[in-house]
């Protein structure tokens, strides 16, 4: 879908760069950047009040027993 923009020349100077890095369009780059970010905002949510935080897609899984060591100060 083609569609104008307003972007600020430096986000325009930096996507062009990465694009040239990574051997892809300019429009591929914004297009990827856009959905990690709405990805990012839509994923959280609340529970009881409080905040959910998403987790990087790259972070190890954090398990009960991981929290209870560190509760305790065990090492």
């Amino acid at each position: 879908m083609r569609t104008t923009l307003a972007i600020d020349d430096d986000v325009l100077v930096a996507a062009k760069a990465m694009a040239r890095q990574q051997d892809r369009s300019v429009g591929e780059i914004i297009t990827d950047l856009a959905r990690r970010s709405l990805r990012r905002h839509q994923a959280g949510g609340e529970r009881n009040g409080i905040p959910l935080l998403s987790p990087r897609p790259d972070a190890p899984l954090v398990t009960l027993e991981m929290v209870n060591v560190l509760r305790d100060g065990l090492p």
